[in-house]
C-alpha cells in the first residue's frame, strides 16, 4: 500500500460517516447513499495518486459524492418518467416550484442543514423502529462506525454470516419504508435514543477491545465513539443516559496508555501504571457524570450512568489496593437488576471475587457456563481461569486460559492468556488428554474425507468447550452433554443426532463408550406443507414497459424459467449454454444434485433475444453486474469468480436489485418470477 493510499484509508474513516448522512439526505437511501460514496472513494484512489492529495480532500469527496448522488436522482427520475406516480410527483413539483412550496428532492438549493445534524440524523433513521433492535444497531454500527460485519458479530456475540444478512436488509427495510431522514422529537425521542447509545458503545468496546488483529486497541473507533457521544450529549443534553455514557467512555478512554505492556500485550486493570492514565480525560469524565445526576431522576439511574459510576470509583482509587470493590460489587448488582445480560453478570462474578472472595465469584460463573450467548466468549474461562489460580486449582485454571487462548481471535491476547498457561507447571505429562486423543481418533487412514471433516466439528466444538488439557480419563458422560446442549440446543434433528453420532464413534474408538449416554436420540418433527399464494389477476406484466436492459433481462429470466432469485444472480457467463437455453447453476442446490435436472436453468424466447445483447461479447464473470466497480470495502470479500474480468464490475446484490425492482414496478422480485406468461400472478 502507497502513501497516498494509506492517506485515502485514514482520511475515509474520518470522513465516510459524514459523507454518507450528507447523502442519504440527498436520496433518502442509506443502501444507496453507502454505494454512493464508495464511489467517491474509488475516485480519490485512482486520483489522487496522480493529481495528489487536495488541501480539503474531505470536502473533495463529499463534492463527488454528491455529484454521483444528483446523476442517480436525475436517472431514477428519468426511470420513473413512465410510471403514474412520476406524472403525479412533475406535477406537484411544478405546483411548488411556482410558489407553493420547495423542490421534492434537495440538491443543495433547499435550506441547508448542518454536517452535525446531518450525522445525527443518520443515527437515528439507523435506529427507526421499522428495524428490530439488533438490526438497528447492525447498521448503524456498520454506517456510522464503519465496522465490517466479522467486528459486529464480536459485539453481538453472535456469527459473521446472520450479521451480514441482518445489515442487507435493514437497509432494505428502510428502503421499502421510506423512513424520513429527520430527527424524531418527543416520546419517540427517547424510544430510539436507547438503541443510539447501546450502538455508540458498542463502537467503543470494539476500539478498546478489538476484536481481531495484531493490536489490543484501535484508538480511532475509540475517538469515534467519544465524537458520537459528545455529539448526542450537545443535541440532547437534557438526557442522563447520554451524559453518563459519556463519562463512561472519556473514563475508560483515559486508561488507554496504561493498558498494553511494551510489546502491545494486555495489562490488567489490577497491574496497571494508574500514573499513565489520562487525568484530563478523568475530569472530562466526572464533569459528564455530574451533568448526568444533575439531570437525572434522584434514585433511578439508568444502566449507563450505573456503568459511569463504577468507571468512577476505579478512577478515584490511587491504587489498586484501594479501590472499594464492595461498592463496585453493589452496583453491579443493580446493574444486573437493571439489565440481566450475561456479560453484565460475568463482570458482576469478578467484582464479588474481588469483594467476597475467589470462591464467591466462582459460584457465579459458573452459574453462566451453559448460558449460549457466552459459548464462544473468551473472557469466560479467562475470568474462570484467573479465580480457579487464586484458589490454587492450577491444573484447572491451565485448562481454561488454553480454552481462552483459543476463542480469542486477537493476536495480543491469545499470546497473553497462552503465557498464562504455560506459566501454570503440567501435572502428569503422561496423561493423554481429550485434545491429544481428538488428533489421534480424526487421524485415523479408515476414515473417509467426508466422515473425518463431519467428526472433526462435533469434535473441535466440544474441544472448545470442555478444553484441550482436559484428562481423558475424567471426561463424563454428564460434561459431554453440558457442552452438546450449550452448542446444539437449538438444532434441527437430524443436525442434533449427526453430532450424538460423532460422539458416540469417539467414545467406542477411546474405550469410552457410554459418552453419549446422556444425550437423548432426537426424533425429527413433521412439517406440513406450505400453504400456496393466493392468485392475483389482470395485473400487467411490468417486462413489457421501458426499463434498462439489465433489469428487463433478470425480469424476463424469472419469469421464463421460475429459478429462484439467489440462483438467477448466481449466474456465470461461462456456464450458459444460449444454443439451448440452459446454463449450469452456480448456487448450492446445483452442487446437491449434479446430473439431475434440477441443476439447470431454462428459459424461452423472450431471454433468448436479451441475453447477447447483455452480455455484449463478454466470455466470463456474472451474468448480471453491478452498477460500478466495487469499491475498497466490498471488494474485500469479493470472490474471483464475484469480478468481471473485463469491465471489473461485482456481481448485482440481491439488495440492489430488489430496490431497482420495487422502485420500477412496484413488485418484489420473488413475484415476478411466478408471473404467468398471461399477465396473472400467482
Amino acid at each position: 500500500m502507497t502513501d497516498v493510499h494509506r492517506t485515502v484509508d485514514a482520511i475515509w474513516k474520518m470522513e465516510s460517516a459524514r459523507i454518507v448522512a450528507a447523502l442519504t439526505r440527498m436520496v433518502r437511501d442509506v443502501g444507496v447513499a453507502e454505494e454512493l460514496a464508495q464511489d467517491a472513494l474509488v475516485a480519490a484512489l485512482e486520483q489522487w495518486p496522480q493529481s495528489g492529495v487536495p488541501d480539503n480532500p474531505g470536502a473533495w469527496l463529499t463534492t463527488v459524492a454528491k455529484r454521483r448522488a444528483v446523476d442517480h436522482i436525475r436517472r431514477d427520475r428519468r426511470f420513473a418518467e413512465h410510471g403514474e406516480t412520476l406524472a403525479h410527483d412533475l406535477a406537484e413539483r411544478r405546483r411548488m416550484d411556482d410558489g407553493v412550496g420547495g423542490p421534492a428532492y434537495d440538491l443543495g438549493a433547499a435550506e441547508p442543514a448542518s454536517e452535525q445534524d446531518d450525522v445525527l440524523r443518520l443515527m437515528f433513521v439507523s435506529c427507526h423502529p421499522v428495524l428490530p433492535t439488533e438490526a438497528r444497531v447492525a447498521l448503524t454500527l456498520r454506517l456510522l462506525g464503519g465496522l465490517t460485519a466479522s467486528e459486529i458479530a464480536r459485539a453481538f456475540l453472535s456469527v459473521e454470516p446472520l450479521i451480514a444478512r441482518r445489515i442487507a436488509t435493514a437497509k432494505r427495510t428502510l428502503a421499502e419504508e421510506r423512513v424520513p431522514f429527520e430527527l424524531p422529537d418527543g416520546a419517540e425521542l427517547s424510544e430510539r435514543l436507547s438503541s443510539v447509545l447501546e450502538v455508540v458503545y458498542l463502537i467503543f468496546n470494539e476500539g478498546y477491545s478489538a476484536t481481531s488483529g495484531d493490536d489490543l486497541i484501535r484508538p480511532g473507533l475509540c475517538l469515534e465513539a467519544l465524537r458520537l457521544g459528545r455529539l448526542l450529549a450537545e443535541s440532547v443534553p437534557d438526557e442522563a443516559e447520554v451524559h453518563g455514557l459519556v463519562a463512561l467512555m472519556e473514563i475508560q478512554a483515559s486508561r488507554t496508555a496504561a493498558r498494553t505492556g511494551p510489546a502491545g500485550e494486555p495489562v490488567p486493570l489490577d497491574t496497571q501504571n494508574r500514573g499513565r492514565w489520562d487525568r484530563l480525560l478523568i475530569r472530562r469524565g466526572f464533569a459528564a457524570m455530574l451533568r448526568a445526576r444533575t439531570v437525572g431522576t434522584p434514585g433511578r439511574p439508568g444502566p449507563y450512568v450505573l456503568q459511569a459510576a463504577i468507571a468512577v470509583c476505579h478512577a478515584q482509587a490511587r491504587t489498586a489496593e484501594e479501590t472499594d470493590w464492595v461498592r463496585i460489587a453493589g452496583l453491579y448488582a443493580a446493574l444486573a437488576r437493571l439489565l440481566p445480560t450475561a456479560v453484565v453478570r460475568l463482570n458482576q462474578a469478578v467484582a464479588v471475587g474481588m469483594a467476597d472472595g475467589p470462591a464467591a465469584g466462582l459460584a457465579l460463573v459458573d452459574t453462566l457456563t451453559s448460558d449460549p450467548a457466552l459459548r464462544d466468549y473468551h473472557l469466560l474461562p479467562g475470568v474462570r481461569g484467573d479465580l480457579l489460580l487464586r484458589l490454587g486449582r492450577g491444573e484447572e485454571a491451565r485448562r481454561e486460559f488454553e480454552r481462552a487462548a483459543l476463542l480469542t481471535k486477537n493476536a495480543a491476547e491469545r499470546a497473553y492468556l497462552t503465557r498464562r498457561a504455560e506459566a501454570i507447571p503440567i501435572g502428569d505429562a503422561s496423561t493423554r488428554t481429550f485434545g491429544e486423543a481428538i488428533d489421534a481418533f480424526l487421524a485415523q487412514d479408515r476414515l473417509a474425507p467426508a466422515t473425518a471433516r463431519s467428526y472433526g466439528q462435533t469434535l473441535w466444538r466440544l474441544r472448545l468447550s470442555l478444553g484441550v488439557g482436559l484428562p481423558l480419563a475424567s471426561l463424563t458422560a454428564e460434561q459431554i452433554a453440558d457442552a452438546f446442549r450449550v452448542s446444539w440446543g437449538g438444532v434441527a434433528a437430524a443436525t442434533w443426532n449427526r453430532h450424538r453420532s460423532a460422539v458416540r464413534a469417539f467414545g467406542a474408538w477411546t474405550h469410552t463408550p457410554g459418552l453419549d449416554a446422556a444425550i437423548p436420540q432426537r426424533t425429527p418433527e413433521h412439517r406440513p406443507a406450505p400453504t400456496p399464494a393466493p392468485v392475483r389477476t389482470g395485473t400487467a406484466w411490468p417486462g413489457d414497459a421501458e426499463a434498462p436492459l439489465r433489469e428487463r433481462t433478470l425480469w424476463t429470466l424469472l419469469r421464463e424459467s421460475g429459478a429462484t432469485v439467489t440462483a438467477v444472480l448466481a449466474l456465470n457467463v461461462q456456464d450458459l449454454d444460449l444454443p439451448e437455453r440452459r446454463a449450469r447453476r452456480a448456487d448450492r442446490q446445483a452442487d446437491q444434485r449434479p446430473n439431475r435436472r434440477g441443476a439447470w436453468i431454462t428459459w424461452r424466447s423472450g431471454t433468448a433475444a436479451l441475453l447477447p445483447e447483455l452480455l455484449a461479447g463478454r466470455a466470463r464473470g456474472p451474468v448480471f453486474l453491478a452498477d460500478r466497480r466495487p469499491g475498497p470495502a466490498r471488494a474485500g470479500i469479493l470472490g474471483a469468480e464475484d469480478v468481471c474480468p473485463q469491465t471489473g464490475r461485482g456481481r448485482l446484490s440481491y439488495e440492489r436489485a430488489e430496490f431497482l425492482c420495487k422502485s420500477a414496478t412496484g413488485h418484489p422480485l420473488r413475484r415476478l418470477r411466478d408471473w404467468d406468461k398471461d399477465g396473472d400472478e400467482s
